[in-house]
């Protein structure tokens, strides 16, 4: 029998400065009407000069092991996820390692998007499953405004910064992730990436004045991708833990847009009550997405232990999956 992991401890941080409709309505042609019907986004959170994606990780990694009841050098493994790092050559993961003081964890970075919450939980239950660790810290967190376009109303007003961190340990037999799925539709065209700054297309003069640099995406080829993908996820990774669509108590989806997330709950026959919705407030933050909200969700004591869970994301690459959880704490 493999041991149950599940979430024992868990943070979330979002950057003080806030982002308006209002405040975009002063930077490009659009209206605080216009964004809210086409996506249900009022605010997001945007880092300030000198606060970097480690910092995040860092802060709502402390309140993950203060919630667990952990000091940083109990950490023996750390997963961050992330498309937006501090450096190029350097993984995150290992500076919020030195800022922690997790002087007894060995650390890396996972770049699957949106994803990213979803895979490295999944990634965190088999390692501590295998017997080479006993405790895991997953972290998510990004700093997409700093890779914005602020002149492209099609892109920049949907996205913002934030961080999750959970602590994954062996729980109760029965209860934690009980099962994963992680799925991949890899395309070549530019429908959600940067086209400079990698090994391909090092930055140029040219690509900067250009606008190469900042994130481009195809909202529509998205959406497509997104409707499916969600109802997808969650479906086979329900029935890889045999538990039927009617019996989760609550759905927490990566928080890209309302449309999509009403859109996947028609999909699954599952009534919106069911989802759990903070988008409003943060955007889309990535990869820190799914795991602010479940964040949120636990705090606002609309998750006991027992609850069935799914988490759902999807994201560049194209990547997309889902963890369904019973709720250990």
């Amino acid at each position: 029998m493999l041991k149950s992991v599940g979430i024992v401890g868990l943070g979330i941080y979002a950057p003080e400065k806030v982002m308006t409709n209002a405040d975009w309505e002063k930077l490009v042609d659009t209206s605080d009407e216009w964004i809210r019907t086409r996506t249900g986004i009022q605010e997001r959170r945007y880092v300030t000069e000198g606060q970097g994606t480690s910092d995040l990780a860092t802060e709502a990694a402390k309140k993950a092991l203060e919630d667990a009841g952990m000091v940083p050098e109990d950490v023996e493994f750390i997963i961050l996820a992330t498309c937006t790092p501090d450096y190029r050559a350097q993984n995150a993961s290992s500076l919020v390692q030195a800022k922690l003081g997790a002087k007894n964890a060995a650390a890396f970075d996972l770049s699957a998007a949106c994803s990213g919450f979803i895979y490295a939980l999944s990634i965190g239950k088999s390692m501590i499953q295998s017997g080479m660790y006993k405790n895991i810290l997953v972290i998510a967190a990004e700093s997409v405004s700093k890779l914005l376009n602020m002149k492209d109303r099609n892109t920049a007003i949907l996205f913002g910064d934030g961080a999750a961190a959970a602590v994954l340990k062996e729980v109760e037999d029965g209860y934690g992730i009980i099962s994963s799925f992680l799925g991949t539709e890899g395309v070549l065209d530019e429908t959600l990436r940067i086209n400079y700054g990698g090994t391909l297309h090092p930055v140029t003069h040219e690509a900067i004045d250009n606008g190469d640099i900042y994130l481009k995406m195809n909202g529509q080829e998205v959406f497509k991708f997104a409707v499916k993908a969600l109802p997808k996820s969650t479906k086979e990774a329900l029935a890889t833990g045999n538990i039927n669509v009617e019996d989760l108590d609550m759905v927490i989806p990566h928080q890209a847009n309302m449309r999509i997330i009403e859109a996947a709950a028609k999909r699954l026959k599952l009534p919106m009550d069911k989802f759990y919705v903070n988008l409003q407030k943060y955007g889309n933050t990535s990869a820190a997405s799914v795991g602010l909200a479940l964040g949120e969700a636990v705090q606002e004591g609309k998750i006991k232990k027992g609850d069935l869970l799914a988490l759902t994301g999807f994201g560049a690459g194209l990547t997309y999956g889902s963890v369904v959880i019973k709720w250990a704490k």
